[in-house]
């Protein structure tokens, strides 16, 4: 098959990177001394799956008309904050991909491709995998899960393409499932990421890893609190917590265990990840970390509009909100 991946950066080109090294044609669109890099010397890629210098079935191109030919696969990757503008610049080229699916965070973005794309193209998808864009040509892969990814028919069930999609990221390596309930997938990935993502941010300054602030009670005490608003929105919109995302997730014990065995739940997962030598960050605090804007109106504001429509209380979640929309004022 044929991906062009638009908004290439760490998540973008490790996965364009293990979909090349397994045999796929694919092509990043990235910024410029990135594209460079990968079509002079490579792209390297190191974390949980070893060293890898990936140079065939690969190439990179800085905007989505220099993308040549027909594609099966257009892979939406930027930043939630700059999809209009990709779409836009992207118009070109949509009419030359047969199918398109997003692998950002948040809720949304499926039917805003829709619109863009036409209703049939859109196929549901979630991955989790982590990504770090460290220097033109070099990514690190720090994290991962035994599933990594999902696809779905956004209506619900299963297709030739979706089962496609899982086969051909399950022979790269990123082990993926075909799946009837996509929706929901996508639903709980929001409240993996925006948990930990306002955790992190919330929690863990300029130094620590994820990991790190697990290892410490209070810590793992206010990754609980806020992990049970999210779950308390989620179990409203009439889900049970299914674990798709283990033993990063472990939503489903969370949600059975009192508060005091969520914290012991969770600092055992930091101890275990500290074991594994598992070092990540999650996008949003590399995003602090950099100075740069976050995407906490598309990770943690879709359940706190929930909440409200729902009639929840969500203290928690309202306080972490409050404290990233602070910094996130500051960021350019």
């Amino acid at each position: 098959m044929r991906f062009v991946i638009l908004g290439a950066g760490g998540l973008g080109s490790v996965i364009g990177g293990y979909l090349a090294k397994a045999g796929e044609d694919v092509t990043l669109i990235c910024r410029p001394a990135h594209a460079e890099a990968i079509n002079s010397k490579g792209l390297k890629i190191s974390g949980v799956r070893g060293e890898h210098l990936v140079r065939e079935n690969l190439s990179a191109v800085t905007s989505p008309d220099e993308a040549a030919g027909e594609f099966d696969h257009l892979i939406v990757l930027v930043k939630g904050k700059d999809t209009e503008t990709a779409l836009a610049q992207a118009e070109g080229l949509k009419a030359r991909c047969k199918n398109v699916f997003s692998l950002q965070n948040g809720i949304g973005k499926e039917e805003r491709l829709r619109q863009w794309a036409g209703r049939d193209k859109v196929v549901g998808a979630s991955t989790i995998e982590g990504g770090t864009l460290h220097e033109p040509g070099v990514v690190s892969n720090p994290l991962t899960t035994p599933t990594t990814a999902w696809f779905g028919e956004l209506d619900g069930g299963t297709s030739a393409r979706t089962d496609a999609l899982a086969e051909a990221f399950t022979r790269s390596g990123l082990v993926a499932k075909s799946v009837p309930n996509i929706m929901q997938v996508l639903w709980e990935k929001l409240v993996q990421i925006g948990t930990a993502s306002g955790w992190s941010v919330s929690t863990l300054g300029l130094r620590l890893y994820f990991q790190d602030g697990l290892l410490i009670r209070q810590g793992a005490e206010h990754y609980v609190a806020l992990a049970k608003d999210m779950l308390r929105v989620y179990g409203a919109m009439g889900y049970t917590p299914q674990n798709f995302y283990a033993p990063m997730s472990q939503f489903k014990e969370l949600n059975e265990l009192d508060f005091e065995g969520g914290v012991a739940l969770m600092m055992k997962l930091g101890e275990r990840l500290k074991q594994q030598g598992m070092r990540g960050r999650t996008s949003m605090h590399e995003d602090v970390i950099r100075g740069k804007k976050t995407e906490v109106d598309f990770l943690l504001k879709p359940f706190l509009d929930k909440a409200a429509e729902l009639g929840l209380q969500v203290p928690v979640l309202e306080t972490v909100y409050r404290v990233i929309k602070t910094q996130d004022a500051y960021l350019e």
